[in-house]
C-alpha cells in the first residue's frame, strides 16, 4: 500500500501558504516594488557536508513536498490577515492573492542517496515564486532526510537485528507520522506509529506498556492476559519490578499456555548490554532457548554499535527519541541563477526582446562554505554495477555509465510525482547495494564538480 494522506487531513488547511517565514514575504514586498518579482531564476536545495555517522543520505519528502505545492497559495482569510496586520503592501497582497506555484521542479527521487554538493532539489520559477517555496522545501526536505539518513545509520549499527521505531511521543503529532515514514525508509523494519500504517503501509508492531503490568494484581496475572489474548509468540515485558524474576515470571506463564517460553521478552531500563547478556543465560537456562530479547529505553546509535561489535545477544533495538529527533543533515535552499528585466526601450528590436536571456550564475561566497554556482545537473557514475562517484555538472552529460538522478517533481502546478514509502525503501536498498560494499561511517562516494 502506497497511499498518502492529503495536505488538508494533514494540516486542517485548505492552503499552505503560510507555512512560511516572514521574511520571505518582507523579500518579496521589495522584489515586487522593485519590479524584480518575475525575473526567471533557478534555486536548489542541497547539502554543503554530510553527517559524520554514515557515508551518504538518504531522501524523503520530495512526494510530499510536490503534493503539498499545489496547495501553496493564500486564501482569503490569509489575505484579509496579511492585509490587517500591514505585513506587506497592496502591490504584494495582490501578487498573493491568486497565486499558485506554476515552476518547474526536478529532485532526487524519493529513497535515493545524496552525497554533498548533491542538488537534491533544482527549482526553475519566476524569483518570486521560488522564494515563497523555501521554507516549506526546506521543512519537508529537512526534517525527512535527516530522519531517512540517521536510520541508515542505526541500520549499519544495529547489524542483523531489527530496529523498531517508537518516537511518536517525542515529537509532532503530524512529524511522529511522517518520522515513521521515513524511518522505515531509510532502513527500521518497524513502527509503534498506526497512522503509518494507514497512510504509507509501513509495517507496524507494539508490545505492552509498564502500566499494564501495574493495572493487574501482580506481573504474573498481566502476562496471562497478554499470552491469552495474543498467543505465545507475544513479546512480554520484564522489567517492571525485578528483571530475573519478570523472566522467571514470563517463562511460567508462556508454559501454562503451552510454549517453552514467550516469543519475545522485552528490557526498557538499565543498561542494554549487561541486562541483555543476563537475560539470555537466565533464559537458556531456564530452556526458553528460541525466546528472543528485545531492548529499548533511550538508545542512541553508539549503543547499537557496541551492542554489535560486542556480540550482544539482542535480536531487536526499540527506538525512540534519536531517531524521531534525528540530528540534522543541514540542507540550505540557495538562489543558483537569475535573470534581469527585460529592456524597456525605443531601441531595442522585438527580436532581441524575443531571445532568451542567458542567467546570471550566483552563488554566496563565505569562507568555509562552498557554494557552486549556476543550475546543475546530477549524475551517478556506475561502472559494471558498481556506484564510482556523483558528478555534478553544469551541463547535462550524455554517457552510458552517467545515470540521471533528478526526475521530474512538479510540473504544469501539479505534483509529478507522489509520496511512495515502499518505491523509496527499494531504491534505497538498490542504490547501497550498488556502492559495492556497505558503507562504514564516514566513507562517501567522492562528489565530482564539473
Amino acid at each position: 500500500m502506497t497511499t498518502t494522506a492529503s495536505a488538508d487531513a494533514a494540516t486542517g488547511l485548505s492552503a499552505t501558504g503560510l507555512f512560511t517565514d516572514h521574511y520571505e514575504l518582507t523579500m518579496l514586498d521589495s522584489l515586487v516594488g522593485a519590479g524584480r518579482a518575475q525575473v526567471p531564476a533557478v534555486f536548489e536545495a542541497h547539502a554543503r557536508q554530510l553527517p559524520q555517522t554514515v557515508g551518504f543520505g538518504v531522501v524523503w519528502g520530495v512526494g510530499r513536498l510536490a503534493e503539498l505545492l499545489e496547495r501553496f497559495r493564500f486564501d482569503e482569510a490569509d489575505i484579509a490577515a496579511l492585509e490587517a496586520d500591514r505585513v506587506v503592501s497592496d502591490a504584494t497582497l495582490e501578487f498573493l492573492r491568486d497565486f499558485r506555484f506554476s515552476g518547474e521542479i526536478d529532485a532526487y527521487a524519493d529513497g535515493s542517496l545524496w552525497f554533498a554538493h548533491s542538488p537534491l532539489l533544482t527549482v526553475r520559477a519566476s524569483l518570486g515564486e521560488g522564494l515563497l517555496i523555501e521554507t516549506l522545501a526546506l521543512s519537508v526536505l529537512n526534517h525527512g532526510c535527516a530522519v531517512a539518513t540517521h536510520a541508515a545509520a542505526m541500520r549499519q549499527g544495529a547489524g542483523d537485528a531489527t530496529l523498531i521505531e517508537m518516537g511518536s511521543r517525542r515529537v509532532h503529532e503530524e512529524a511522529a507520522v511522517q518520522g515513521a515514514v521515513a524511518a522505515w525508509v531509510g532502513g527500521f523494519d518497524l513502527t509503534s506509529n498506526l497512522a503509518a500504517r494507514r497512510r504509507y503501509g509501513v509495517p507496524s508492531g507494539g508490545t505492552a506498556s509498564h502500566a499494564f503490568s501495574l493495572a493487574f494484581e501482580d506481573e504474573a496475572a498481566a502476562f496471562d492476559a497478554q499470552l491469552d489474548t495474543h498467543g505465545a509468540a507475544t513479546t512480554l515485558l520484564v522489567d517492571t519490578f525485578n528483571t530475573t524474576q519478570g523472566i522467571e515470571a514470563a517463562v511460567d506463564a508462556a508454559r501454562r499456555a503451552g510454549a517453552d517460553g514467550p516469543g519475545a521478552v522485552r528490557i526498557d531500563s538499565g543498561e542494554a548490554l549487561e541486562a541483555a547478556a543476563q537475560a539470555r543465560a537466565q533464559l537458556d537456562a531456564l530452556g526458553a532457548t528460541a525466546t528472543r530479547i528485545v531492548v529499548s529505553g533511550d538508545l542512541r546509535l553508539d549503543d547499537l554499535r557496541r551492542a554489535t561489535s560486542q556480540g550482544a545477544p539482542i535480536d531487536a533495538f526499540g527506538i525512540g527519541t534519536h531517531i524521531a529527533m534525528a540530528p540534522s543533515v543541514g540542507i540550505v535552499y540557495k538562489l543558483a541563477a537569475v535573470g534581469d528585466p527585460e529592456p524597456v526601450s525605443d531601441s531595442v528590436s522585438d527580436s532581441e526582446l524575443s531571445t532568451p536571456v542567458p542567467l546570471r550564475q550566483v552563488a554566496k561566497s563565505v569562507p568555509g562554505r562552498l557554494d557552486h554556482p549556476g543550475e546543475k545537473f546530477a549524475y551517478r557514475r556506475v561502472r559494471s554495477g558498481v556506484a564510482e562517484a556523483e558528478v555534478v555538472a553544469s551541463r547535462p552529460i550524455d554517457a552510458p555509465d552517467h545515470q540521471p538522478l533528478q526526475v521530474a517533481a512538479f510540473r504544469d502546478r501539479r505534483a509529478a510525482v507522489v509520496a511512495d514509502a515502499s518505491a523509496a525503501r527499494d531504491r534505497r536498498i538498490g542504490q547501497q547495494q550498488a556502492l559495492g560494499t556497505p558503507a562504514a561511517p564516514g566513507a562517501a562516494l567522492p562528489t565530482i564538480v564539473v
